[in-house]
């Protein structure tokens, strides 16, 4: 009997261990990327439309109400933005390479104002410095609409 402890004990340390293993891997798996329920929204129509936009922009500035993918935009954003999308699903990194790509070229007013709310230690801008304007914030080619 005292000859079967330690291999008993052997063998529920490695079940523990293994299925600790397992329990972490399934756990990260579920928080590596964001929430994907709203990867399917049209962005092409919000970004022709200045009311839509409009009303993300306030959403995300803390201005006006929000619509229920607005508010996960807004609570995901500034990780997004710290750690350059390192969460996103594939297709939320095209969805944000559109928008990027869309604000830099036409509302960079709404850019400034969307780094000033969640770059206030300017981070962001210092990873991205050094390049052309559209050059490495330019990811339009990941659209697949293009």
């Amino acid at each position: 009997m005292n000859s079967i402890l330690p291999v008993l004990a052997i063998v529920l340390t490695f079940f523990s261990i293994n299925g600790g293993f397992c329990m972490h891997v399934k756990l990260k798996r579920m928080v590596e990327t964001y929430p994907t329920k709203y990867d399917n929204i049209d962005v092409n129509a919000i970004l022709a439309s200045e009311r839509l936009l409009k009303n993300y922009m306030n959403c995300l500035l803390d201005k006006g109400s929000c619509s229920p993918e607005g508010k996960i935009l807004r609570q995901y954003l500034p990780d997004a933005m710290q750690s350059e999308c390192s969460r996103c699903s594939e297709k939320q990194k095209k969805i944000a390479g559109t928008v990027l790509a869309h604000l830099l070229q036409y509302h960079k007013d709404y850019w400034q104002q969307l780094l000033n709310k969640y770059d206030t230690d300017g981070s962001f801008i210092k990873k991205h410095q050094g390049f052309a304007p559209g050059e490495a914030e330019d990811y339009s080619d990941l659209d697949e609409t293009r």
